[in-house]
């Protein structure tokens, strides 16, 4: 028997600009997207049933059942039956990095890779939540409407620190809790030919409309972007989605390893990563091997 085996790297915004809201309650965004080298993992084997078992680092608050992401991708592509999921889970739960679509988007890539059908299993992706779609090319992208409208973008490889406090914020509470949701788009163009600190400038004029609002759900939030703007090399701090994942963008690669190493030496019980924030598609693609 083969098994797909295929990654799912964290998701950062780099900004989220809240629109609009449509009648229905979903929420209109302009966001700039970015994956880190930082992903769960999971393994996809044909089976007589649907089963997840989930394992790893950030397994304790994961759901085995049909709560799960990546089940429901499964079981909204096969109907229920025919494959045995492994989750190994590293990345932070309800942390605004995508975890769960992220999880989600990779079960569809990996079913994809076994069926050969792409473009069929992606129009599944957006039934299961509005971050899924921009998960599955693992590619800088600048997203609209509720997550569907996707454009991918060039930009440089940014050196990065994230850090979560460990401290689960609730996406609907932090929307709920916005004061305004009918705020300006971002520009309409990227800076042409961007460098690191050109993007970095040009980031520092944009927002995360959901950042105040994650301040008050989880104050801990101040102290991560805190330390991360005084540590050496950092341009830009920020909430990544509706947090409590904050990510430090820094001048160079020295910088953002020393950034992490400092800071986790200050609080080991706080969950870190750095490395290059860009495109992760050749991370992302699944790999056939023996089962």
């Amino acid at each position: 028997m083969t098994a797909v085996e295929v990654a799912a790297p964290a998701k950062v915004n780099l900004t989220l600009h809240v629109t609009g809201q449509r009648k229905d309650g979903y929420h209109l965004i302009d966001s700039l997207v970015a994956f880190a080298p930082v992903h769960d993992r999971l393994v996809i084997k044909s089976g007589p049933s649907l089963d997840l078992a989930v394992t790893g680092t950030e397994s304790a608050m994961v759901p085995a059942g049909m709560q799960n992401l990546a089940l429901k991708a499964a079981a909204l592509v096969q109907g229920g039956t025919g494959s045995s999921l492994l989750l190994e889970k590293r990345l932070p739960v309800a942390a605004g990095v995508g975890g769960g679509s992220a999880d989600a988007a990779a079960v569809l890539r990996g079913l994809a890779a076994r069926h050969e059908d792409l473009p069929a299993i992606s129009r599944t992706a957006l039934a299961l939540g509005a971050d899924v779609p921009m998960c599955l090319a693992c590619r800088p992208c600048r997203v609209g409407g509720i997550g569907e409208e996707i454009t991918f973008v060039d930009l440089p490889s940014l050196p990065a620190v994230m850090i979560n406090p460990r401290t689960p914020v609730s996406t609907a509470r932090v929307f709920a809790g916005l004061a305004r949701k009918d705020n300006g788009q971002m520009p309409g163009n990227l800076p042409p030919d961007p460098d690191v600190p050109g993007v970095i400038e040009w980031l520092s004029e944009q927002r995360n409309d959901l950042e105040p609002v994650a301040l008050k759900e989880a104050p801990v939030i101040a102290d991560v972007l805190e330390l991360l703007r005084a540590s050496p090399g950092c341009g830009l701090a920020r909430v990544s989605g509706s947090g409590a994942t904050c990510f430090g963008l820094f001048d160079d690669e020295r910088h953002a390893r020393e950034a992490e190493a400092g800071i986790g030496a200050r609080h080991p019980e706080w969950w870190l990563a750095s490395g290059q924030l860009g495109d992760q598609s050749e991370l992302a693609s699944p790999r056939i091997c023996p089962g």
